[in-house]
């Protein structure tokens, strides 16, 4: 990095941080900071839902996780992602947006009860400050490789970045944080567009893609870029002594003797399931998504703004996971990343990139792009977890009935905590790929979640039911998340080989869940109502705006679900 790359790293970024800190202080009330007062128009709501999604680990982790996985990984955006925001624009966000909820946890507790407004509030906590951590450490990573600054610099800058954010989310809240998102997702889609078609030239486009990946390996071929083709991991053992080998072997797959590896496969459909779950847990689980869509000035521009951001979404994530397929081109093994051995990851691919194949300029901008990401998600996820943490625990069970800028107080200053506890988990994130951290996150957590707000907003399953699902769905979660720990390094078997698969927790975890709830309502009988709060102004309004949003909304995703299962299978 020069001098003329770190002026254009504060050009792009300087004005957008200094606005927030100069246009925060007009939020007075709990409203304005939680909600933007519903003013947002649909393009900001859509540019701020992507700029949340598409951040910094998109850049890095996920182009780490198309390295090891192949064009697999489109299809959490693609598809899952992009009808995560159909189910919620449409459904299962009305209730909320109509009734002038604040949090999606709030819905919870009106459909279910308290116990599973609490318990959605906790997985949300927890997941979403994995997402800061990883942040964080992608930060890191960039400065570290991109930069070659030693790990003390590095970090210095990481946390004046989330310090940045963390003043202006603190003082300006959703709208602030809303505006300067969709500020900063122009800086990275350019930033993404410029990469992508410069290393696209240096590896000869699409067709030179498969052609060196090809001439390499047929199956690495098809495995990279087939989503029709089943994932098959091969893990080197030839160091191993009997007792490693025999824990490894815990996790499922066969040893080939001859070539000393572990032969794991997976299923193309289970892998390609279990993906788009993963979206869908993303798009409606996650407060950062809903709290955009209620800061909506109404319901068409609630409703527009997902068509928006699916838009921008398909192509975006098309040309910034392309950065692992093309990286797998040009590193076909990871023991061939020029960087230090501590950080010899998949998720170290984009910043190798950036540092080898770009010129002066280009790596000022490109940097700008991943700092843009950072600061949108670190505030994004800083005031959404605020929002929850004071309105559905704080506001809830400890304090109520105060005055409307006690609870301002306290959602502001909760933020600092949120953003900077999630370095916590920076150590677990640099020990091995990002990716994989958060897909057991997501399906051993999540997912449960996931199946209560999809069973609570289409189907009258008992109110009851929540908590039965949630107590069976998490439980089979975290024992699955604590056998497979214990497997590798304890070599006790607590599950068959064949679930232990990463694949398999999410699509199992969901059907637990559900068979769960609806025994429970067999048991307990059906909700008499299924709580939509639709009175008859709303049902019009309904009328007049749902059909042109859903069925543009139902293009994109035909497109997605084109792109693939038919392009790319």
């Amino acid at each position: 990095m020069t001098t003329l790359d770190w002026i254009i790293v504060l050009a792009l970024n300087g004005p957008v941080i200094l606005f927030a800190l100069l246009k925060s202080g007009g939020t007075k009330t709990s409203k304005d900071w939680f909600l933007a007062g519903r003013t947002l128009p649909w393009w900001i709501v859509g540019l701020s839902l992507y700029a949340t999604l598409v951040d910094s680990t998109d850049l890095v982790v996920d182009s780490g996780a198309t390295y090891g996985g192949g064009v697999k990984f489109y299809l959490i955006n693609w598809i899952g992602c992009v009808a995560g925001w159909l189910l919620l624009a449409h459904r299962i966000i009305l209730p909320m947006y109509r009734s002038g909820m604040y949090t999606n946890a709030e819905y919870l507790e009106s459909r279910f009860g308290l116990s599973a407004r609490i318990v959605s509030v906790l997985v949300q906590v927890l997941y979403r400050t994995v997402i800061l951590g990883m942040i964080s450490t992608t930060n890191f990573l960039t400065l570290k490789i991109v930069c070659g600054w030693d790990d003390t610099a590095a970090w210095a800058v990481v946390g004046l970045i989330a310090l940045l954010a963390t003043f202006y989310t603190m003082a300006g809240g959703l709208k602030m944080v809303a505006i300067t998102d969709s500020i900063q997702s122009i800086i990275m889609i350019l930033a993404t567009i410029v990469l992508f078609f410069i290393i696209s030239n240096k590896i000869g486009g699409w067709s030179g893609l498969k052609e060196t990946l090809a001439a390499h390996s047929g199956e690495l071929e098809q495995q990279m870029m087939h989503t029709g083709t089943d994932v098959v991991t091969r893990t080197d053992v030839s160091t191993f002594d009997q007792e490693e080998l025999k824990k490894k072997l815990l996790l499922g797959g066969t040893h080939e003797e001859a070539s000393m590896e572990i032969i794991h496969r997976s299923p193309a459909w289970l892998a390609c399931l279990s993906l788009i779950i993963a979206g869908l847990a993303y798009s409606i689980v996650n407060h950062t998504q809903s709290m955009r869509l209620l800061g909506a000035r109404n319901e068409r521009h609630l409703k527009n703004s997902v068509v928006f951001a699916g838009i921008i979404l398909i192509g975006a994530t098309f040309m910034a996971q392309t950065m692992g397929l093309f990286g797998r081109a040009l590193f076909l093994d990871i023991s061939a990343l020029p960087v230090d051995k501590s950080i010899q990851t998949k998720d170290a691919i984009f910043p190798v990139i950036v540092r080898d194949y770009t010129t002066v300029g280009l790596k000022g901008l490109i940097v700008a792009g991943v700092m843009a990401a950072a600061f949108s998600t670190y505030d994004s996820i800083g005031s959404t977890l605020s929002a929850l943490l004071t309105r559905d625990v704080y506001r809830r069970l400890i304090s109520k009935d105060r005055e409307d800028h006690h609870y301002l107080s306290v959602g502001r200053w909760l933020t600092p905590l949120i953003i900077f506890g999630s370095f916590i988990y920076i150590p677990a994130l640099l020990s091995g790929g990002m990716i994989d951290f958060y897909l057991k996150m997501v399906g051993s957590f999540v997912v449960p979640l996931l199946v209560v707000y999809l069973l609570g907003s289409f189907t009258r399953v008992h109110r009851g039911s929540a908590v039965v699902g949630l107590v069976a769905g998490v439980g089979f979660g975290l024992y699955s998340f604590i056998s497979k720990t214990l497997a590798e390094s304890q070599g006790i078997a607590l599950l068959p080989s064949a679930l232990m698969d990463n694949h398999v927790t999410g699509p199992l975890t969901f059907a637990i869940t559900a068979l769960a709830m609806l025994a429970a309502t067999l048991i307990l009988g059906r909700e008499t109502s299924p709580l939509f709060w639709q009175d008859q102004a709303a049902l019009d309004q309904a009328e007049q705006t749902g059909f042109t949003p859903l069925a543009l909304g139902l293009v994109v995703l035909a497109f997605g679900l084109f792109l693939g299962f038919f392009v790319l299978l």
